[in-house]
């Protein structure tokens, strides 16, 4: 399974980004996929989660300012990320299950760093 997430980048605060993954390697759409983070000197958090019925849940420092959909069809997971701060700041991840837990799988990161 690989997992390749892509639309980071430097953005001020208060304005938004998208990120983009794309999973492959499994022949069905995941049950879940999601997004963690990892800011400086800290561990990696998830953030949000979508099942494939698009049930999606959110950790609270995010909630009602990112939003979390998929593709199932292309093993796709996107998060739009809105009125962002500085505290926001981190490498973020993808991640699907494997077939034993969510998060089974992480991908590589992409880096979004909110700053005037």
């Amino acid at each position: 399974v690989q997992l390749q997430a892509s639309g980071g980048g430097l953005v001020q605060p208060g304005g938004s980004l998208r990120l983009s993954c794309q999973g492959s390697g499994s022949t069905i759409p995941f049950a879940f996929m999601g997004w963690g983070r990892q800011a400086p000197g800290k561990q990696r958090v998830l953030i949000a989660q979508i099942a494939a019925n698009g049930t999606a849940k959110y950790a609270d420092s995010v909630r009602g300012r990112f939003t979390i959909t998929r593709v199932n069809a292309e093993n796709t997971v996107y998060l739009q990320l809105n009125s962002l701060k500085p505290e926001d700041t981190a490498v973020y991840y993808c991640a699907a299950n494997s077939p034993d837990v969510f998060p089974g799988y992480w991908g590589l990161g992409t880096l979004v760093t909110v700053s005037s």
